[in-house]
């Protein structure tokens, strides 16, 4: 487990861990990826090391989420939506569709 202030977690894991949290299933998860199962398996090991903590319960032919991954699931989803409006947002204004200080709906300050 990682104690470092500051997570480390990229964007690109929790939407690793997303597809398998909603497939239920690595292989599929890998298919809807579009990456092999080997390397979609050691990511999800990675995450669950950061996080300190089992996020996906692992039977012979079964998948499900912890009550701790059920968490993450919530959060990754908003984290990720949060990220495509900032990338959206930050495109805007580059285009000139959006002038810098202006709100984010769903965004407090």
């Amino acid at each position: 487990m990682n104690n470092d202030p500051l997570p480390r977690i990229d964007l690109r894991l929790l939407h690793q861990f997303v597809a398998v949290a909603e497939e239920l299933h690595f292989r599929r998860a890998a298919d809807r990826l579009g990456m092999s199962q080997p390397p979609l398996t050691a990511a999800i090991r990675r995450l669950e090391e950061e996080v300190g903590a089992s996020l996906i319960e692992r039977g012979r032919k079964t998948v499900r989420l912890t009550p701790a991954g059920a968490v993450l699931l919530d959060e990754a989803r908003r984290l990720l939506a949060a990220a495509n409006d900032a990338l959206a947002a930050t495109r805007d204004a580059a285009s000139g569709k959006r002038q810098a200080g202006a709100r984010t709906p769903g965004i407090c300050r």
